[in-house]
């Protein structure tokens, strides 16, 4: 049995958190079968206060995650996705291993650093990989 919990991305530039209007940001899930391929969960475009549509996403049963018990050997408590996001003119950042847990709304802020004159997003990206939580 499965559940859900809802991803919500924010997209900004700068330390003063600028919301980063026509973003493209990408969500997809860890291929279970081939290593280094994804599911395509979603593409959108972020509006004007820089965030996207909320994303269900399917979830491991609240009740196999309530003891240590609970989980089937092996397996987390939750699901696993990654975000890339990018905006022409800014760096594009991908992040691993965001974790979306069951009747759980995540909210993952991402923030994109300008590019320098005469560089390309082609040219240049970065990558941050959240480790999983020690429950």
């Amino acid at each position: 049995m499965s559940d859900s919990g809802t991803l919500i991305v924010r997209v900004y530039t700068s330390q003063a958190q600028i919301p980063l209007q026509g973003a493209t940001v990408v969500v997809a899930s860890p291929c279970q079968v081939e290593a280094g391929k994804f599911n395509l969960i979603s593409v959108q475009i972020t509006d004007s206060s820089g965030q996207i549509k909320p994303i269900t996403i399917e979830t491991p049963a609240a009740g196999e995650s309530t003891g240590p018990d609970g989980a089937p050997q092996g397996s987390e408590p939750f699901a696993q996705c990654c975000i890339w996001a990018e905006h022409p003119g800014f760096v594009m950042l991908q992040i691993e291993g965001v974790q979306i847990f069951p009747g759980v709304e995540t909210m993952q802020d991402i923030e994109l650093v300008p590019l320098a004159t005469g560089q390309s997003s082609l040219q240049e990206r970065n990558s941050r990989c959240i480790s999983a939580q020690d429950l």
